[in-house]
């Protein structure tokens, strides 16, 4: 959709971009095709692995932040910036590309109307002369011209946010505000002992694995988190030495050991519209990580229909809590990691 009003916006609107020069773009997702664009001047700058190591795959050059102020002549030309959902984020980017680009270069605005990129024309309507918009495909695409010194007040948006009980967060991240209300029934739920290696899965900015440490007996903590953003803001809030952070995809990522408890809140959301296969995906993940005898506690909306998976996957599955929106599972034994403690012993016999 992107590539379709970028086109749109050359052969019928007037954009041209710089013929030299880097183009940044701005948190495009897998599903993004950039092809409208020179592949060896692209600069795709993402957080978020999944993304990230999905445009990597593609030969592209990829960075997780923005690159500094512009203040050479290496400086980007152009700045792509696909809207996110989250406002904050999108006018914290806004506000990087400008200051990415050489004076006088081109920031281009793109997104879709239910990511509120309306919404966000007006804004900079009020700061910038914007030319377009382009309307094609369900979405928008303006441009402006680069000017240093512009969306100061967006950019003081990279300011971690304090809540109240100290917990640091950042713009756009999940539950940038305060812990979920499904993080803080999990939270609650939690036996008094866990096992001794436990991985936080979707960790966020670690609200849950600071109930995890509370816990007694566990002597580490994977967490395990795919948005960057997110990740250093739980390297902030949790100081634990017993802590081990990672930058990755939850579903495919491999613990050193396997583990002996897992938690997690998995998303639920791809863009706008309810996924629950990527729940699943986590679910399936967690049962290749566990030991034989491991166990998963995890929290999910009520309406999300995981029961099969987790009757799939595991020997013991049981509701452990439920109220309003959220039910609280526990699951044990994963059948997987039983098969293959099986085949082992026969093996060996």
């Amino acid at each position: 959709m992107r590539a379709t009003r970028f086109a749109f916006a050359m052969e019928t609107a007037g954009l041209a971009l710089p013929e030299l020069g880097d183009i940044a773009v701005f948190a495009p997702t897998m599903g993004d095709d950039l092809s409208a664009m020179p592949a060896a001047r692209l600069l795709v700058i993402t957080g978020f692995k999944p993304d990230y190591d999905a445009f990597a795959v593609q030969g592209l050059r990829v960075a997780i932040t923005a690159p500094e102020p512009a203040a050479t002549q290496a400086a980007p030309s152009t700045a792509l910036v696909c809207l996110p959902r989250a406002r904050d984020r999108a006018r914290l980017m806004i506000a990087q590309a400008n200051a990415t680009v050489a004076p006088g270069g081109m920031v281009l605005v793109d997104g879709q109307k239910t990511d509120g990129v309306d919404g966000m024309l007006r804004d900079l309507r009020g700061r910038v002369t914007l030319d377009g918009p382009v309307s094609k495909a369900h979405g928008k695409l303006a441009w402006f011209m680069a000017q240093p010194g512009l969306f100061q007040d967006w950019a003081a948006l990279a300011t971690p946010r304090v809540l109240a009980d100290g917990f640091r967060t950042a713009p756009g991240v999940f539950s940038a505000d305060g812990p979920d209300p499904g993080s803080v029934a999990l939270a609650a739920a939690l036996p008094a002992k866990l096992g001794g290696r436990v991985a936080d899965l979707g960790a966020g900015w670690g609200f849950l694995s600071a109930a995890i440490l509370a816990r007694e007996g566990v002597r580490s903590l994977h967490l395990v988190e795919a948005d960057h953003a997110a990740l250093t803001a739980a390297q902030e809030n949790i100081t634990d030495p017993r802590a081990v952070f990672h930058w990755a995809d939850a579903t495919r990522f491999v613990p050193p050991q396997k583990l002996d408890t897992i938690v997690m809140n998995p998303p639920f959301h791809t863009g706008r519209g309810a996924d629950p296969e990527l729940g699943v995906a986590f679910i399936r993940a967690a049962a290749g990580m566990l030991t034989p005898g491991g166990v998963l506690w995890m929290v999910a909306n009520r309406h999300l229909p995981y029961e099969r998976a987790l009757v799939g996957l595991f020997q013991e599955v049981s509701d452990q809590a439920m109220g309003g929106a959220y039910k609280i599972t526990r699951a044990a034994r994963p059948i997987v990691a039983a098969k293959t403690t099986a085949a082992k012993t026969r093996a060996r016999r």
